[in-house]
C-alpha cells in the first residue's frame, strides 16, 4: 500500500458568521486557497459562512471542543470567554486612525494579548479587520441625545453596553443572524456597523438614517484550537502560517475598501440618509462617550487601557 497518496489530508474546518463578500469572508476563501496550495493538497479547508454552522455564542464553545478547527470571532467576544483584556478594542474612540490600531495589533501589545488565550485552548494566528462602526436608526441621529430611549442593537458586550447607555439608549445582544428581522419587525431601533456588514446583510433596507460616527472599532482574530495546532506537523504549520500572513496582509487592504464601496452602495440605494456629524458634533459624541473608559478600567484594566492610549498617542 502507498501511503504517501493513501494519507487522507487534513481538514480544518473554518466557520464564521458573516457573508462571503465581506472582508472577512473574502480573507477566509484567501486562506483556503493559499493554504491548499503551499501544502500541495495535504491540507483541506472547508469554509462556512453565515453561521451556517453556528451562530455568535456557540462558535467558540465549538472550536475548544474540537468541532471546528478555525474561527475569526469579533475581539468582542473573548470578554465572555474570560479573557476581557480584549474588550479593549470595543472601547469607544480608543483607536483615532488605522495607524493607531495597527500599532496595538502588530506591536507587543497585540501579541501580548492572544497568549492570554493560550490557557483556553486557543492559538491566536492574526488580526483581521474590518473597520470604524457607524450608528443606524430609524430616526437621524445627529446628536448623542438622539439616541435616548432607542432599542440599539448590540453583540454580547459588556463595553458596548455600557457605550450604549452611555447615550442613553437601550441596548438589546442578539446574534448578528438575526440583525436584519429585528430591524424589519422593529423589535430594535437600531444598530452599529461598519458599512460592509450593514450593506451585506442589507439592513440599509431596514434602516432610514446612518450617521458616519466612527465611534468604535469592529475587529476579528483568527483563532485556531491549541491542540489541532500544536498537533500539527511542523512542516505544515510553517505553511499554514505564511498563507495565514499573506491571507491578513489581502484582509486588510480589502476591508478599507470595501467599508468606502459599501458606504457609496447604501448612499445610492437611496433608503438610507447618510448624514456626516460636524466636528462639533463628532466633539460631542466623543465626549459623551469618553467616560466608558473610565467605567471599565476595573474590568479591562487600568493600565492595558494606558498601555494603549500611549501606544497610539500621535498616530
Amino acid at each position: 500500500m502507498h501511503t504517501a497518496w493513501a494519507q487522507a489530508p487534513i481538514v480544518i474546518k473554518f466557520s464564521h458568521v458573516v457573508a462571503t463578500d465581506t472582508p472577512k469572508g473574502q480573507a477566509a476563501e484567501r486562506f483556503k486557497l493559499l493554504a491548499e496550495r503551499a501544502t500541495r493538497g495535504r491540507v483541506k479547508v472547508e469554509v462556512y459562512p453565515n453561521s451556517q454552522l453556528y451562530k455568535d455564542k456557540e462558535e467558540l464553545e465549538a472550536l475548544q471542543l474540537g468541532a471546528v478547527q478555525m474561527l475569526a470571532p469579533s475581539l468582542a467576544k473573548f470578554g465572555p470567554l474570560g479573557v476581557k483584556e480584549f474588550e479593549a478594542f470595543d472601547l469607544p474612540y480608543i483607536f483615532p486612525s488605522k495607524a493607531a490600531l495597527y500599532a496595538v495589533t502588530e506591536g507587543r501589545i497585540g501579541k501580548r494579548l492572544m497568549q492570554k488565550l493560550e490557557p483556553k485552548g486557543i492559538t491566536g494566528l492574526a488580526y483581521w479587520d474590518n473597520g470604524f462602526k457607524h450608528m443606524s436608526a430609524n430616526k437621524q441621529l445627529r446628536v448623542p441625545a438622539d439616541l435616548r430611549g432607542l432599542r440599539m442593537r448590540i453583540q454580547s458586550s459588556t463595553v458596548l453596553d455600557a457605550q450604549m447607555r452611555a447615550l442613553g439608549a437601550r441596548p438589546q445582544v442578539l446574534a448578528f443572524s438575526e440583525v436584519y428581522q429585528a430591524l424589519e419587525t422593529g423589535l430594535v431601533d437600531g444598530t452599529e456597523n461598519p458599512p460592509s456588514n450593514m450593506y451585506t446583510q442589507k439592513m440599509h433596507e431596514v434602516q432610514r438614517h446612518l450617521t458616519v460616527s466612527n465611534h468604535g472599532y469592529l475587529g476579528y482574530a483568527v483563532i485556531v484550537n491549541k491542540k489541532f495546532w500544536d498537533g500539527l506537523p511542523g512542516d505544515i504549520r510553517r505553511q499554514l502560517e505564511r498563507a495565514m500572513a499573506e491571507a491578513t496582509a489581502f484582509e486588510k487592504t480589502i476591508a478599507q475598501r470595501d467599508n468606502d464601496l459599501a458606504l457609496a452602495a447604501i448612499r445610492k440605494a437611496g433608503k438610507t440618509a447618510v448624514y456626516h456629524p460636524t466636528p462639533q458634533e463628532q466633539a460631542a459624541w466623543r465626549q459623551s462617550l469618553l467616560p466608558v473608559h473610565r467605567q471599565m478600567e476595573s474590568r479591562i484594566g487600568k493600565d492595558l487601557i494606558k498601555d494603549i492610549t500611549r501606544e497610539t498617542a500621535g498616530r
